[in-house]
């Protein structure tokens, strides 16, 4: 597959119910391909079903979960290769550090780094051997932390971290490994963190800035990207015949911001985000 364009073979997406993911499978079952999405034991797998992806049930934090998945991928594609894998399974959590609970930070972390490790280390062996592709999502919070999302943000930094290295330990085998960085787009991911709890934040420095961040939250969740833009980058990464490592997904006009916050000085990055976030905010 690497070196040249692909518009059939077998594709595993991860969180595959809604969303990314679900846009993603649509997508490439449209284009050809055979898609084994993913879905949690506790979601109604017919949406999938309907689309015409063979559903799988998988709990990627569980390492059991990750092998029966596998195994059973395997017994359907029987001599047939992977053509590719999309990590895209994720959830995600907001508040200020000093304020985080431990566990669910664990939880995050469980799910968007050592999920991606499982899920990547099982199904390796058969990217290997078909020279298939892995298209992780990452996320604009993997290239810039911002406040608030301080364990997506660490998260995001981690996804990109691996896929670097998993990128360059494939060179001698063919297979390409493609970062997608999508802005927030218009997901229950984003739905859930915009609705966060403000109660928890009461009586403390943070209560005023809170209630800030999750107006422009939900304001961004309003008008961020459809979930087929995104999926249109990952159909790019799996059948590009050479994908960049790289594919940001953002509005046009935001480009150009992009590009400065990768050349711009950290403190003057601090200057920008303390303008947007506390200005009006500040603790009292």
């Amino acid at each position: 597959m690497n070196g040249k364009a692909t518009q059939s073979g077998a594709v595993v997406v991860t969180g595959a119910s809604g969303g990314i993911g679900f846009a993603t499978s649509r997508a490439l079952k449209h284009h050809g391909f055979r898609v084994f999405g993913t879905f949690l034991p506790s979601e109604d797998p017919a949406p999938l079903r309907d689309v015409g992806v063979d559903p799988i049930p998988l709990e990627v934090s569980d390492t059991k979960s990750v092998d029966a998945a596998r195994d059973e991928i395997v017994r359907l594609l029987g001599d047939a290769p992977l053509a590719g894998l999309v990590n895209n399974a994720g959830i995600a959590d907001g508040g200020p550090i000093e304020l985080l609970d431990l566990d669910s930070v664990r939880r995050m972390l469980d799910v968007n780094v050592f999920g991606v490790f499982a899920v990547t280390k099982a199904f390796l062996p058969l990217l290997r051997r078909s020279k298939g592709r892995v298209v992780n999502v990452s996320s604009m919070s993997g290239r810039l932390a911002v406040p608030f999302l301080g364990p997506y943000c660490a998260c995001k930094f981690a996804l990109e971290a691996i896929s670097d290295t998993l990128r360059r330990e494939m060179l001698p085998f063919g297979v390409y490994v493609v970062v997608v960085q999508p802005a927030i787009t218009r997901t229950s991911i984003w739905d859930r963190a915009a609705d966060f709890d403000l109660s928890r934040f009461q009586g403390t420095p943070y209560e005023r800035v809170a209630e800030k961040v999750k107006k422009r939250m939900s304001k961004a969740q309003r008008k961020g990207l459809d979930p087929a833009e995104i999926a249109a980058a990952i159909l790019r990464g799996l059948t590009e015949a050479h994908p960049p490592t790289r594919i940001p997904v953002i509005r046009k006009g935001k480009k150009r911001r992009l590009f400065l916050q990768d050349w711009l000085p950290d403190r003057t990055i601090d200057r920008i985000v303390a303008k947007k976030i506390w200005v009006g905010a500040e603790p009292r």
